[in-house]
């Protein structure tokens, strides 16, 4: 009676302290997060909500340009939900996981809309190394690209 009542303390211990990885992320971050869930949400052939579950790679391209490649896993709640508490929401390991890259431009920790932000998802089994390179290129030709002035281009008085 004391083991199974020590386990129960434990177990409720262990949740209590669990913490959803997608709150330990930097505000920049979870907002391309957010992204990726928004776009995968409006898309008619995804049908199951989805959480975050790892980063698999991030870095800042300059100070405000960010790119991220993190995976996001079904959830048994409905599509649609707005609601990711882990409780309520757990996830299910009978489909794939969603694997998504973004890249975007921030300034104070909110996503500027130019350059366009770009997101690409797609189920984990389905990515191949040329949509890897693909992703990547595009990211960083956005970062180049951003119509701000260089070092050459600022004129001596």
């Amino acid at each position: 009676m004391m083991a199974a009542g020590l386990l129960l303390f434990f177990g409720l211990l262990c949740l209590a302290g669990a913490q959803d990885p997608y709150n330990d992320l930097p505000v920049g971050y979870r907002r391309g997060v957010d992204l990726a869930l928004e776009k995968l949400s409006s898309h008619t052939t995804v049908h199951h909500h989805f959480r975050f579950l790892r980063t698999l790679d991030k870095s800042g391209f300059g100070v405000k340009y960010l790119y991220q490649h993190f995976l996001l896993k079904p959830t048994r709640c409905a599509k649609g939900t707005t609601d990711s508490n882990p409780q309520r929401c757990p996830f299910r390991n009978d489909r794939p996981l969603m694997d998504c890259a973004v890249c975007y431009k921030t300034a104070s920790d909110q996503i500027e809309p130019t350059p366009k932000p770009y997101v690409h998802c797609i189920q984990k089994p389905r990515v191949t190394e040329e949509m890897m390179n693909t992703r990547t290129e595009h990211c960083k030709k956005m970062t180049y690209n951003s119509g701000a002035p260089t070092l050459l281009a600022v004129g001596s008085g």
